[in-house]
């Protein structure tokens, strides 16, 4: 990789959603919950429907702080 790399952020923030009718908490950068709630407000919803709707989609072994990594990296594409 050529350049240098800017500086990141890495203390995580954590946020609690209901999904499939419980409660659980994601912890991310956050770059990626503002990625997040940018994608979220295009599309006219909630950030808490976006991650449900991620959530639903994902694979079982899938965890979903990953998924929601990589559905902000490939949207933001």
């Amino acid at each position: 990789m050529g350049g240098r790399a800017a500086a990141v952020n890495t203390s995580l923030v954590k946020r609690s959603f209901s999904l499939a009718g419980h409660r659980t908490s994601v912890a991310l950068e956050p770059e990626f919950w503002d990625a997040l709630a940018d994608i979220a407000g295009a599309l006219g919803v909630a950030l808490s429907a976006l991650v449900a709707d991620i959530d639903a989609e994902r694979l079982p072994e899938q965890k979903l702080a990953s998924s929601l990594r990589i559905f902000a990296l490939r949207s933001r594409s």
